[in-house]
Formats: structure tokens, sequence, C-alpha cells
């Protein structure tokens, strides 16, 4: 079984926020397939289905994206789900709205979310998707900016951004992760 998780926050004041397109790929990926994300365990919204014959789980952890790591780790633990078979999704500040990136392993570039995901693992080694939503300024505190909708102007690219990232999440399982980054890094 593969796990996608989607890192993003709880409740209805970050719902649309930059920092919750993690959560928005997956409702995105839930309605494609016909799966519904509403049943709580280890600290996640899930929910379980089928593409292409692989069995999936789709999470959004409720733990705050600082503490998302407790909530993948304990799902891979309870479901028994290989490292290999984890696709994490979340925003990057360093990539443009409407881009994405594939990525197999490496570091966390900062990202709270991320970070804690690689300490509740004890690895780097999982697959990620990271959605631009670019920077308010360089360096700095973009705690701020990563908290507020993205603006008229971004809202087109962001919006096609999360398709993408949908489909490239269900590329990784259907063709490997190596034809969905050169169908999708960069696009």
């Amino acid at each position: 079984m593969y796990l996608i998780v989607g890192l993003g926050n709880p409740g209805k004041e970050y719902e649309l926020s930059r920092h919750n397109l993690g959560f928005r790929v997956i409702d995105s990926i839930s309605k494609d397939l016909g799966i519904d994300v509403s049943k709580f365990n280890s600290g996640a919204l899930i929910g379980q289905g089928d593409l292409d014959g692989t069995r999936i789980m789709l999470a959004k952890p409720q733990t705050f994206m600082n503490l998302s790591g407790i909530c993948v780790r304990d799902l891979m633990n309870w479901y028994k789900i290989e490292k290999n078979k984890l696709i994490v999704i979340n925003d990057d500040l360093d990539l443009d709205p409407g881009r994405i990136k594939i990525m197999d392993g490496g570091n966390s570039a900062g990202h709270k979310g991320v970070e804690s995901v690689i300490a509740g693992l004890g690895t780097t080694r999982f697959a990620r998707i990271r959605v631009g939503i670019g920077r308010e300024s360089l360096g700095g505190d973009n705690s701020g900016y990563v908290l507020q909708k993205p603006d008229t102007e971004q809202m087109e690219a962001v919006d096609s951004s999360i398709i993408k990232a949908a489909d490239a999440a269900k590329a990784i399982i259907t063709k490997g992760i190596e034809a969905a980054r050169n169908l999708y890094n960069g696009t």
C-alpha cells in the first residue's frame, strides 16, 4: 500500500492558506478517485482506495504542520507501510507559484513539516512533491506569508499546481518516480 500525505494545518482559518497546499492536493486526489478522507486514525484524517489496482491511503495530519512526523510515523507503523511507499506533498517557498518538483529524498529545505517527517521516520529517503508558493521576501520570516491565502494573481497558478501535484502523485505510483519526474518536474 502507498501512503500519500498532504502536509497542512487543520482548521477553517488555514484552509486556503499557502501552507495548506498539501491538504488541497489530497482533496484533489480524493475527489478524482472517489476516496472519502474522513476516518480518523493515528492523528490524521485518512481514506483508502485503489489506483489502477494498487491500494493507496490518503492522509491529512491533524497534528499541525510542525508535528506531522508523529502522525506519519504512526500511520506507517500501524498499516505496515514501507518507507519507499510514502509520498509527502508540501508547499515550497523556493519554487514559484504554479511549479512543482518531485524529489526522492534530500533535506527538508527548511520546511518544518518535512523536518518533522524526517525526524519521525529517521530517514530522508521518501518521495516528495514540492508545490511552489514563492516568497514574500528573501531571507527573513515568511511565517505570515505562508499562512495567508494566495492573492488573486497567484490563485490561478496555485490551482494549476494542485492539479499537477495530484497527477504527479498518481504517476509516481503507476509509472514510477523517475517517469513522474520526467513528466512533471519544473512544470
